[in-house]
Parts: structure tokens; C-alpha cells; sequence
């Protein structure tokens, strides 16, 4: 949901990017089919969605890489710890990104980022367990309620980053300095 969820927002504000998504197991299965209807109730198709496991090139290639869970970002950066920098959870970006307000149009995204990750607590993301501060909650082998709740955070959280990290010119321009 993530994935189709970010490129529709990647798409309304005119970004041009490459999305993908990538897990800790197996690769291969399909979308739920409670995730299918959620999606294709907000116009989105993840009927032909399949799984795949993440691995080194994925993560060295990416320019941002977001987890759902601290467990995501731990994995990802012990399979490459040089992408710290540019590795959160979901709630962490959209909190930090937050916090520190719009890209501004001369810094590139990996120096956003890199600003906005040297200030984090990087202790809480080795903790285990699911934190609501920083985990979404996975909907699988729930209720379509469940899918439903995950998909409207994950729709406001991507939107929040996508907006702070691409602003639009007119955006960025009535912002205070």
C-alpha cells in the first residue's frame, strides 16, 4: 500500500522518481486482497503487486529508503549501514521532516535528509517491539477496518513527506525564513 501510496503522491506534485518496495521475507506473494480493495477504493491498482525481499543494491541505489518499522531500518542498515543517513521509519521522517520545515530549493534531498537524520535518537531504533512513535502498525491478517486505518495513515504520512521534501515553488516561497 506504501508503494502505490507514494506514487501517487510523487505523481499530484509533479515528482519524477522510481518507487519500490521491498521486504524482510520471501519475495513473490501478491497484495492482500483487503489491501487490493483499499487501494482500488482511493483509484489506486495493486492487483499485480508482488513481494520481494530487500537486498544491497535496493538500498545503495535508493535515494530514501523508509521502513514501517524500527525492524525495517535496522535490517536495511545492517545490510548497508552506509545508508543510515537516508533510512527512517515512516512516522520518524514525517515527524523530523516536519520539524525541520521544506527543503529548501538549493539543498539536494540525500543533504535534507542527512540534516534531518543527524538529529535523531538512533538508540530508539534499535529497541524491539512495536513503538507507536515510531512503528505503522501492519495490517496483515486483519480486518478490512484495519486496512482501511492503516491506509489513511500511510496516505497522510507520505503526503506530509512529499510535500516537505519536494515543495512546490509557491509553497516554498510564502514559507517563513
Amino acid at each position: 500500500m506504501a508503494e502505490v501510496l507514494l506514487r501517487h503522491h510523487l505523481d499530484r506534485a509533479g515528482v519524477l522518481g522510481s518507487v519500490a518496495s521491498a521486504g524482510l521475507y520471501e519475495g513473490g506473494a501478491p497484495a492482500t486482497p483487503h489491501g487490493i480493495e483499499v487501494m482500488a477504493a482511493r483509484g489506486l491498482d495493486l492487483a499485480d503487486h508482488r513481494s520481494r525481499c530487500v537486498d544491497q543494491a535496493m538500498l545503495r541505489s535508493a535515494d530514501l529508503v523508509l521502513g514501517m518499522a524500527r525492524q525495517h531500518v535496522r535490517e536495511a542498515t545492517v545490510l548497508a549501514p552506509e545508508v543510515l543517513d537516508r533510512t527512517f521509519t515512516l512516522k520518524e521522517l514525517a515527524r523530523a521532516a516536519t520539524d525541520a520545515g521544506p527543503r529548501p530549493a538549493d539543498e539536494s534531498l540525500r543533504a535534507w535528509l542527512a540534516r534531518i537524520a543527524a538529529g535523531r535518537d538512533r538508540p530508539a531504533l534499535l529497541g524491539a517491539g512495536h513503538d507507536d512513535a515510531l512503528d505503522v502498525a501492519d495490517p496483515i491478517g486483519g480486518s478490512r477496518a484495519d486496512y482501511e486505518r492503516t491506509a489513511a495513515l500511510l496516505d497522510d504520512l507520505l503526503g506530509q513527506i512529499v510535500a516537505l521534501s519536494f515543495p512546490s515553488p509557491s509553497r516554498s516561497q510564502a514559507a517563513p525564513a
